[in-house]
């Protein structure tokens, strides 16, 4: 799998959102795309990963 231009490698099956917090992000505080669509945030626990797929992930910063 590729994110943000990066080869990763996932276990089969595995969900969105387990990947996401395995990876240390905050999923409250990022936008993910996946295969060029956006996934909603309701589908991070429902979007199983496959080897093939490209994600983007954005994460939020805050600041001023």
């Amino acid at each position: 799998m590729i994110v943000n231009g990066q080869e990763q490698t996932v276990a089969a099956g595995m969900m969105l959102l387990d990947y996401l917090k395995q990876a240390g992000y905050n999923p409250e505080r990022i936008a993910v795309e996946k295969n060029g669509s956006i996934v909603p945030k309701n589908d991070y626990d429902k979007t199983v990963l496959q080897q093939e797929d490209t994600l983007e992930v954005v994460q939020f910063v805050g600041g001023g």
